[in-house]
């Protein structure tokens, strides 16, 4: 079981309370009208699938029920952060390194 810190309600709660919401970090297309079918369908449907760091949208759905992001290893399952969105991961998901 894991225990995840929220950023907003400040304390670490089961796993049973969140709901995991995709890869975070997509940039919506600033003009989705010009794009091609295939630029929309990568935007829709392709995500990564790294091996190792990741970061990842979550929300806390029976807590104060906001979107997050986390930084986890998806190798060790090891969650390295928790923050709000809009912030700068302290870890990268391309190296694995500190910020």
């Amino acid at each position: 079981m894991l225990y995840i810190f929220c950023p907003y309600c400040g304390e670490h709660r089961s796993e049973e309370e969140y709901q995991v919401a995709g890869q975070a970090h997509i940039p919506r297309p600033l003009d989705p009208a010009a794009c091609t079918d295939e630029q929309w369908g990568d935007y829709m449907f392709f995500r990564d699938n790294v091996r190792g760091i990741h970061h990842e949208l979550w929300l806390h759905a029976t807590g104060c029920r906001r979107y997050f992001n986390m930084s986890r290893n998806t190798l060790t399952y090891e969650i390295l952060e928790t923050y709000p969105i809009g912030a700068t991961p302290q870890f990268t998901a391309a190296k694995g390194e500190q910020v």
